[in-house]
């Protein structure tokens, strides 16, 4: 029986996850997919490393089913499919690991109380990432579980981007930018190393543009600065959520508009970004698809807000050689990529319209001064490849 790990990645509206197996090269992946819709109609689709669909299952009038249900059914799938394979850990995406975590670490009941803490810095994410390490833990006691953390990747941003302009006494407790995306900023840096050292080395721009959405200003495949801070709520605008905002905003809605903490959390979090700018959706390919015009005012917010700060992030660079585009939209949605770089002309970026719209590996025209490109994120594999890390090293002193 061959031995793997499995990653999760639990989100605010969709679980995704890998399998892969444990061989003398590293984890090999062997099957995948992706539990979306989760609040709504949920999905699920999995399918083995040809592609080949294992399974396809819908709940049309499943919108009260939790996290924990639809674990669940994904637990009692493996354990009917998976006959071949001795799950040996599972890996967890956490988006929000404080000042501490540097580094994944090995799960247990002290490190869960910690982690709780953090789960009103990132109420869309935390909480959902948090259940799914405790739902394993109830199914199987005792198996290795690995938390690999989306802020680690930031840590060692220049003290000046990490700072937040408040009394000392607040950065003492912990008032910081953090930074979030480090597990898919980390696989981009890698990735890139391999297809283009010379370009890895300098600097970067990867703009991971999804329903949630951030950029990452990289030297030498390191990070300088982001757009998302102290909460996964800062920066671009999103699929729900606000992005950067006058802080005079919130206090206006508590103490003239009457609205509670809870109700501002909600507004920012739930109900603002595309979906609030367009009232018609927070998912880019619907905004395309509508005749409404409020939809192309929230896309045209969207393109202004990011080529805005990616501005602001050549600044942080002192100049920019390179752009990736990389998750949902970054990856699949031409007319975006070529809008927001249409707005990046005067560094330097030309695009070449053709291989933009096939989703070419290399977007940007052999003129151009900027080399533009298209990575396609794998969260999953960045937490496959610490799962191992963590497992050999356990066995190693067991040993």
């Amino acid at each position: 029986m061959s031995r793997a790990i499995v990653s999760l990645n639990s989100g605010s509206s969709s679980i995704k996850f890998g399998l892969y197996a444990l061989e003398p090269g590293g984890p090999v992946h062997k099957a995948g997919g992706k539990l979306e819709g989760i609040g709504t109609a949920p999905r699920l689709m999995i399918r083995d490393d040809d592609g080949t669909v294992l399974i396809q299952r819908d709940w049309p009038g499943g919108a009260s089913l939790t996290h924990e249900q639809l674990l669940d059914v994904l637990y009692d799938w493996a354990g009917t499919h998976l006959t071949g394979y001795e799950i040996a850990a599972v890996g967890h995406r956490v988006v929000h690991g404080g000042r501490k975590f540097r580094h994944p670490v090995r799960v247990d009941a002290a490190l869960l109380s910690e982690l709780e803490a953090f789960c009103s810095l990132a109420p869309l994410h935390q909480p959902h990432n948090l259940a799914a390490i405790r739902e394993i833990a109830r199914k199987s006691p005792g198996l290795l579980q690995v938390a690999c953390f989306d802020t680690a990747f930031h840590h060692d941003m220049p003290e000046v981007a990490a700072r937040m302009a408040l009394p000392r006494a607040y950065a003492e407790r912990g008032f910081r930018r953090y930074g979030f995306h480090g597990l898919s900023y980390e696989y981009i840096a890698r990735k890139l190393a391999e297809l283009d050292p010379a370009l890895a080395r300098g600097r970067v721009i990867a703009a991971h543009l999804g329903n949630g959405a951030s950029m990452c200003a990289m030297r030498e495949s390191r990070s300088i600065d982001t757009t998302m801070g102290f909460t996964a709520l800062d920066g671009l605008m999103m699929g729900t959520r606000s992005g950067s905002l006058d802080p005079g905003v919130i206090v206006h809605l508590q103490l003239q508009e009457g609205m509670s903490a809870q109700d501002v959390e909600s507004l920012l979090y739930r109900q603002s970004g595309l979906l609030g700018v367009s009232g018609v959706s927070s998912d880019m390919r619907a905004l395309h698809d509508s005749k409404d015009p409020h939809a192309r005012e929230a896309i045209e917010l969207f393109v202004w807000r990011a080529a805005r700060h990616a501005g602001a992030l050549m600044s942080a660079l002192e100049g920019l050689d390179g752009l990736v585009f990389t998750a949902g939209i970054g990856e699949n949605d031409p007319r975006i990529r070529a809008a927001i770089c249409e707005r990046l002309a005067w560094a330097g970026v030309v695009l070449d319209a053709q291989a933009n719209a096939s989703n070419a590996p290399v977007i940007s025209s052999p003129d151009s001064r900027i080399t533009v490109r298209v990575i396609p994120t794998d969260e999953e594999r960045m937490i496959a490849l610490h799962t191992s890390a963590i497992l050999e090293n356990r066995e190693g002193e067991a040993a």
